[in-house]
């Protein structure tokens, strides 16, 4: 077993249409569509996009508890260009930004937008992880 790993995230949404067509819009494959529940895969790694109420009721919880929580999603790119590209994108296909891009802190550069259910979205680049072929932390 291993333990230290994440195969699936799924984000509750409002409105199942209009985040499967935002997220489409970034350029993402819909891998599995049903009324409900959308699927996208990130390559040994899912990604669903669940309505909220059926969400709620598949965890036993009712549907204001659920909130969008105090996270982050993140996206890494192989150069600042490659994140301004990508956030500009973003803004495009209806996302609200929260920070644009900018060189940070830890000798990095990113930004912050949210998707149409509030979710926060970080694209960066990292000078202190390289990125594979596909994009991928090496």
């Amino acid at each position: 077993m291993t333990p230290n790993r994440i195969t699936l995230i799924t984000l509750s949404v409002s409105d199942i249409g209009r985040s499967v067509a935002f997220y489409e819009a970034l350029g993402w494959i819909t891998e599995t569509r049903l009324d409900e529940v959308a699927f996208f895969d990130l390559g040994g790694q899912k990604f669903g996009l669940y309505a909220r109420a059926k969400l709620a009721e598949d965890l036993n919880r009712d549907v204001a508890s659920l909130g969008t929580g105090a996270a982050t999603l993140a996206q890494n790119f192989a150069s600042e260009a490659e994140v301004d590209r990508a956030f500009a994108v973003a803004l495009a296909a209806g996302a609200s930004p929260c920070k644009p891009p900018e060189r940070v802190f830890w000798g990095g550069y990113s930004g912050t937008w949210a998707d149409p259910d509030g979710h926060i979205w970080e694209y960066a680049y990292n000078p202190h992880w390289r990125l594979d072929d596909d994009g991928r932390l090496a």
